[in-house]
This record gives C-alpha cells, structure tokens and sequence, in this order.
C-alpha cells in the first residue's frame, strides 16, 4: 500500500460560466504538475455515456499526491487559494457549488511493515 492521496474536486459553474470556468482551471495545472508529490493533475468536464449515468458536477479536477503533506502544500499555495477565493467564494465568482474530497487506498487497519 501506499501513502498516497487521491483528490477530486468537482465544480458547478454558474449559467453560461462553465468554458470560463474549464479554462481557468487548466490554467492552474502546469504549476501544480511542478510540485514536488504531484503524480497526476487533471482538470476533466463531464460527458455523456449510458455506460456511466450517475451524477456529477460538470468539471472535475482528477488528482494524485505522493502523501498527505503534500497534498496539503498544494492547498496552501497562493495560486490556489486565490483560486478559490476568486471563483468560488466570492459572491459574484463564476462557481455556484463546489465539492473536494480527498481519499487513501489503504485500509483502515492496514498492517504496514514497520521501516
């Protein structure tokens, strides 16, 4: 097992905002792909399957950090809480909801080799 840190952060746009939105989120991946621990950042938009009907905000932002330290430098970042600040808090920002969750593949009592 790892001590890696899966995040998804999914957002809803305003009416009429969501390319804005898109763009202004891909704006933010090359300096985080940068970071120490960063494994994957992807900003992705939903699209239609009838294999996959469940339901979901339209953009969702698909990360992989090295450990929980990392993930929480990333958060921490000027570029990223200007980003949510911006777009999200403020009340005439672009997104309406926003939804991030972070998650582990370890079990919870998972027997680690001692190092």
């Amino acid at each position: 097992m790892s001590k890696k840190v899966y995040c998804t952060a999914q957002f809803l746009p305003k009416a009429g905002k969501e390319a804005e939105v898109f763009a202004t989120l891909q704006a933010l991946e090359p300096n985080a792909q940068r970071e120490d621990g960063c494994i994957q950042y992807t900003v992705t938009r939903h699209i239609a399957s009838p294999f996959a009907e469940g339901e979901s905000y339209p953009i969702a932002f698909h990360e992989i950090w090295s450990d929980t330290a990392a993930f929480e430098a990333h958060c921490q970042r000027k570029e990223i809480v200007a980003f949510f600040e911006t777009n999200c808090v403020a009340e005439n920002g672009p997104v309406e909801k926003w939804n991030v969750c972070v998650y582990s593949d370890e079990p919870v009592d998972f027997d680690a080799p001692v190092l």
